[in-house]
């Protein structure tokens, strides 16, 4: 069986629906386990904070792959992985919320006011919903396919904010050498994107 055919296979898409949830499980079965370190809480928060930023990649991989690689069985996975990107993020938060600042609305508002680097990635994930929102085909038919690659450009703002987010985190313990490998991957999976976008369509429409 070839790629192509493997990733159209009926089972192929919960196959990678469950494997997108074992971090989430690996996480979860450390914390249960106590194998998480001497810091459970901040491994578990950084953890799904890291998997935000690893689907994310992932998602902004897809267009390209598909392009280079004559692929355009894995575009029908690109939805997932960006839903996976929300739903990371949501964790990541809400286990701050929880584990940082127990669940208190009016101390999760200060130290999110009061600390940047906290305030961006708020925002990072504050800009994710509307493109949550609307990746269903029935929001793409309700809005418009113009109007919905207009709204889903801002994954130019939110890559940049989340790595942002993650220089900020890291800058505290002077580790910067995941920050330069992110950093490198989400640029040039922006380049790629941008460029494409900017392209000229020719008369012929290729």
């Amino acid at each position: 069986m070839s790629i192509r055919s493997a990733l159209l296979h009926p089972v192929a898409k919960p196959l990678v629906f469950v494997l997108c949830l074992l971090p989430l499980a690996w996480l979860v079965w450390g914390a249960v386990t106590d194998q998480l370190g001497a810091n459970p809480a901040e491994a578990l928060i950084r953890g799904l904070g890291d998997w935000t930023l690893r689907f994310l990649c992932l998602t902004l991989a897809v267009t390209p792959l598909r392009l280079h690689t004559r692929t355009p069985q894995l575009a029908r996975y690109r939805r997932m992985f960006g839903l996976f990107v929300f739903f990371y993020a949501c964790l990541h938060l809400l286990a701050y919320g929880w584990l940082d600042m127990g669940l208190d609305a009016a101390d999760i508002g200060r130290d999110i006011l009061k600390r940047p680097f906290i305030l961006v990635g708020f925002t990072a994930w504050l800009l994710l919903w509307p493109l949550a929102l609307t990746s269903s085909n029935g929001a793409v038919r309700a809005i418009g396919g113009r109007a919905w690659r207009t709204l889903h450009r801002l994954i130019y703002l939110i890559a940049p904010l989340a790595l942002l987010h993650f220089f900020w985190m890291r800058s505290g313990k002077n580790d910067f050498a995941e920050v330069a490998l992110y950093a490198t991957l989400i640029g040039a999976l922006l380049l790629e994107r941008l460029s494409r976008s900017l392209k000229p369509i020719s008369p012929t429409g290729r």
